[in-house]
């Protein structure tokens, strides 16, 4: 008597991925409930076992459900957004936009969209990181599919969380609530080791073995990262996240790009998974992962998408080809992940990755019933050789497209059925998301529409009137002021060394409060000559009102000062200023009383554009018409004290001497 199952899917090739890669021309799977309950030759399971349905495979491949091993489903809602930027350019862009738009309502209609795509591509299981993870946990059970869900806790505020002490909460909880589903595993995800701190990481890794979870973190993406690490802390990246407990957890890694053949093995002896992304590595110039050498070793691969806002699809059987073709180009060696060893990436190896493989990833009894069913008749996948059964990976991997995926099933319940989804209403999220666009349109016009919009958007600022009274005298000779600023007249208050580079963006479209931003490097000078620190920043310099006086000018402008935490050649991507000026000096500073008034005297030497001779500053902060005209006397007077002549005085400021230069040398 044949045993009782709800599905028979019968006639197609079987695909299993299993150990040892057995291959069914004319195979069957039988599924009761969520799990396979029999893989083999369909004559000998039509025989053995009855099902409410039967479905016809005939012409078709059935294998395991593909896992997407690394990305951020809510970004298919900043798909396009900002392109062919840096990475950390990019992320310039895109934190300011998440900060203001997502919300749980965001993430669970990018969710819909996202899951929409990724079932169409043969996607079962995905392994997120993203903010409100709760509310994609439960859209994503609601669609039915199966995914490692990781809840991102940042160093600096997020979406959901104002600390990282509030993100390590939130995880908890949605760790407590999720763990144990049938569907979905929860996760810890420390963005990275650049976005934490060494105690943000040990509790990610104490957080993540209390409760016997993942970790989902990035891990040497790109060449700055990596160089920072070693900069900072003098050593490569898994080194200094082992130091900290992460390697000690069931850790997944996305890119894994930079790696040394030493870290591979660390990752090997931790049991770690690395989630190889090469669509988005490609795009952003990441580079290129040493997959093969990876595999040599023994590590667990798999592959992921990466967000839709960095690749720009989730389309996995476009990614696994992508893989197989990259990792040959970047061997020089085409024997390099064949098509079954790439196959079995997105499949079996995908799920060693996101540490599910006793569930998910091959076909076979005991196993959840997650699968693909695959059409193989069109034109770009014809004809079919059968003298090598291995055949039918390489008809999968090179030839096949996304829109071949005819069916998908996970868990026992199917997701697309003859190319119809049945748990998304994919006309309705694409509605939704149109609004949504048209929403963040309106936000990133805005804020391109000004330099000050922008840098408030990435780092906030702190608004600063200046009103003073300045003149700017060149001089010949330093020795001559050096002699002069010792006179009993003037009282030292202090003195400073340092060197200058200041490079000024200057921009057009008459904003008021945008004639240039101004990224200064101060490098502080010790009596040796040793830089022993250095401070950097942002200045957005408005346009000066000017009001001048005999031999001295008082200049009224707005200030917007932030840090400047990045590197330079990131804000010049950034701001897109119309031309760049760049001015390096080197300048003594002294901080003088005369006559009971305050006065800043700068000797300068210009390096460049290199100028002869030195320009002395002698400025004094005013707050009145009264006040600017007794201190513009009080100038002249100095001006005198020092040996110079007030009628030589340069009314043009730095940036304005140096676009001169450059103009007389073209």
């Amino acid at each position: 008597m044949s045993e009782k199952v709800d599905f028979l899917l019968v006639g197609g090739v079987v695909v299993t991925m299993n150990a040892r890669y057995d291959l069914f021309a004319e195979g069957a799977v039988a599924v009761r409930d969520d799990a396979i309950v029999a893989v083999g030759p369909a004559e000998m399971l039509l025989r053995d076992y009855s099902a409410d349905e039967t479905v016809d495979c005939t012409g078709k491949v059935i294998f395991p459900g593909m896992v997407n091993a690394h990305t951020h489903v809510p970004m298919t809602l900043v798909r396009g957004l900002n392109d062919d930027l840096r990475l950390d350019v990019w992320l310039g862009y895109l934190m300011p936009l998440e900060r203001e738009f997502v919300t749980p309502e965001f993430v669970k209609l990018g969710t819909r969209v996202a899951c929409a795509e990724m079932i169409r591509s043969g996607i079962t299981t995905f392994a997120d990181m993203y903010y409100f993870e709760e509310a994609i946990a439960e859209e994503t059970a609601e669609i039915g599919m199966r995914a490692l869900l990781g809840q991102t806790v940042l160093v600096f505020p997020a979406p959901d969380a104002e600390t990282y002490e509030d993100a390590l909460v939130r995880c908890r909880r949605f760790i407590e609530k999720w763990n144990g589903h049938p569907l979905i595993q929860p996760a810890v995800a420390p963005h990275a080791w650049y976005t934490a701190t060494p105690e943000l990481m040990r509790a990610c890794a104490d957080l993540a073995r209390a409760y016997d979870v993942p970790i989902h973190t990035h891990v040497s993406e790109t060449h700055l990262e990596v160089s920072n690490c070693r900069e900072q802390h003098r050593m490569p990246v898994v080194p200094w996240i082992s130091k900290h407990g992460l390697l000690e957890t069931k850790l997944l890694a996305a890119h894994c790009v930079h790696l040394d053949e030493g870290e591979m093995f660390q990752l090997k002896k931790a049991g770690a998974g690395v989630a190889h992304c090469p669509s988005s590595n490609l795009k952003l110039a990441s580079g290129m992962a040493q997959v093969g050498k990876m595999l040599k070793i023994g590590l667990n691969v798999g592959v992921g998408t990466d967000g839709p806002a960095s690749n720009n699809d989730l389309d996995m059987v476009e990614e696994v080809r992508l893989a197989a073709l990259m990792a040959k180009a970047v061997s020089d060696d085409p024997t390099v992940l064949p098509a079954r060893q790439a196959l079995e990436l997105a499949t079996i190896g995908g799920a060693r990755a996101v540490h599910m493989a006793d569930k998910i990833g091959s076909l076979e009894p005991g196993k959840k019933a997650d699968l693909v069913v695959m059409d193989m008749d069109g034109v770009h996948n014809w004809p079919h050789f059968h003298n090598n059964p291995d055949a039918v990976y390489s008809r999968i991997i090179y030839a096949a497209k996304s829109t071949d995926v005819r069916h998908v099933m996970v868990n026992g319940r199917w997701l697309l059925r003859d190319h119809q989804l049945l748990t998304v209403d994919e006309a309705a999220a694409k509605a939704e998301a149109a609004k949504v666009a048209a929403e963040i349109d309106a936000f990133v016009l805005k804020r391109e529409s000004s330099p000050y919009n922008k840098l408030v958007l990435l780092s906030g600022v702190q608004r600063q009137e200046s009103f003073e009274v300045q003149v700017k005298v060149p001089v010949a000779d330093d020795k001559l002021v050096l002699e002069a600023i010792q006179k009993p007249e003037l009282e030292i208050v202090k003195h400073s060394h340092y060197r200058q580079y200041d490079h000024y963006f200057v921009f057009g479209g008459g904003d008021p409060d945008a004639a240039r931003l101004r990224y200064r490097e101060d490098d502080y000078v010790n009596e040796k000559g040793e830089v022993y620190q250095t401070r950097t920043r942002l200045t957005l310099i408005g346009e000066s009102s000017l009001h001048e006086f005999p031999n001295a000018v008082m200049l009224s402008r707005s200030r917007y000062l932030a840090p400047a935490d990045r590197p330079l050649r990131f804000y010049r991507e950034y701001f897109a200023p119309e031309k760049e000026v760049t001015v390096a000096k080197e300048r003594r500073r002294w901080r003088v009383i005369y006559q009971e008034t305050d006065f800043a005297l700068n000797l300068d030497k210009i390096l460049e554009p290199a100028l002869p001779g030195f320009y002395l500053e002698i400025k004094s902060r005013t707050w009145s018409r009264h006040d600017a005209e007794r201190k513009a006397r009080l100038i002249t007077e100095l001006l005198q004290l020092l040996g110079l002549d007030p009628a030589t005085a340069e009314r043009n400021e730095y940036p304005e001497i140096a676009l001169q230069q450059q103009t007389a040398v073209s």
